[in-house]
């Protein structure tokens, strides 16, 4: 069941990215041309059947870095992080961003469902371990809508080498996704097309094995296997994935007893970071502090000092433990 579980993922959260037009600037909040304090470097690494890409930046300096691996919306590269990845080595952080190809008759391929298995999930981490700079004991996980989706599926299946964890407006739940009612006659043909395109991908032999298959790829339902804390970030206004999805994921780790906050922007849309400076400064800034918070020695100076969390947060009462 999980072998295919990631691909649909892959593909759902693809969609959720190209069925809304957009031009975004991935530089709004960030630094538009590499900072001359810091150091980068891109990378190709051969993994079973994945090619992944890499670009990253950290601090001047030996290390290791606190590090934060970051994924970007669907159907974008690596290269669209590079504002991301050095807007976080200016503040201390070696910064990975990738993106993935799958071996296809012979060749990589970009693919919407580079993800077969859980092994391809954590693949990034293979390659962060061979990075001197990176360190081991204090690595973080940042995406964007797919990246967000993907973000919480890694600190699931490998939770205790995550210690961290940011994700955008990420669709958590695919079942309760695809099967809600569109309002308005152009959306329920779009979401149409968006349900037959979900079950000709996914292949299956019954409508159980689909709704077992949708399960399996919904971070919601694997939330018990996260143990790094999680910060949720979702516009008011995203109508493609709405807050709904962050809110449920928020209550269902908090009744879990795992560390949550929820920050809720107002007026923000979907990718709303790279489309709207006034809710893109707002969320940046809560997720350097969740990163200084979780990842900096408290003695590092380009830490964040600490700040009231996220206007809408869900706190456990107490502490959690477990591995996966």
């Amino acid at each position: 069941m999980l072998r295919s579980a990631p691909r649909i993922v892959a593909v759902a959260a693809a969609l959720c990215c190209t069925g809304c037009h957009y031009f975004p600037n991935h530089h709004l909040v960030h630094p538009a041309s590499r900072p001359p304090a810091i150091v980068t470097w891109s990378d190709d690494v051969e993994l079973d059947r994945l090619l992944i890409h890499v670009e990253a930046a950290r601090p001047a300096g030996e290390g290791p870095f606190p590090t934060v691996i970051v994924h970007p919306e669907g159907n974008k590269s690596a290269d669209a992080m590079q504002g991301v990845i050095w807007d976080l080595a200016q503040h201390g952080y070696a910064a990975i961003a990738a993106d993935y190809e799958r071996r296809v008759d012979g060749g990589f391929e970009r693919s919407l469902f580079a993800w077969r298995s859980e092994s391809d999930a954590v693949a990034i981490l293979q390659v962060v371990r061979g990075y001197k700079v990176v360190d081991q004991d204090r690595i973080g996980l940042l995406g964007f809508s797919q990246g967000g989706v993907f973000s919480l599926l890694i600190a699931a299946y490998a939770p205790q080498r995550i210690r961290a964890v940011v994700s955008y407006y990420p669709v958590t739940d695919f079942p309760a996704w695809l099967g809600k009612t569109r309002s308005g006659f152009g959306e329920d043909i779009a979401y149409g097309f968006v349900r037959r395109y979900f079950r000709s991908q996914a292949g299956p032999v019954s409508d159980e094995e689909y709704q077992r298959l949708l399960v399996a790829a919904s971070p919601y339902y694997v939330a018990e296997l996260i143990e790094a804390p999680v910060l949720l970030v979702h516009g008011d206004r995203d109508t493609t994935a709405p807050v709904e999805e962050s809110r449920r994921m928020a209550e269902r780790l908090t009744a879990l007893g795992k560390p949550v906050e929820l920050l809720v922007v107002p007026g923000g849309v979907h990718i709303f970071n790279f489309r709207q400076r006034q809710q893109a400064e707002l969320a940046w800034e809560a997720t350097l502090r969740w990163f200084d918070r979780y990842l900096q020695p408290p003695t590092n100076p380009n830490a964040r000092p600490a700040e009231p969390g996220p206007a809408e947060a869900a706190r456990p009462a107490g502490p959690c433990s477990g591995t996966f």
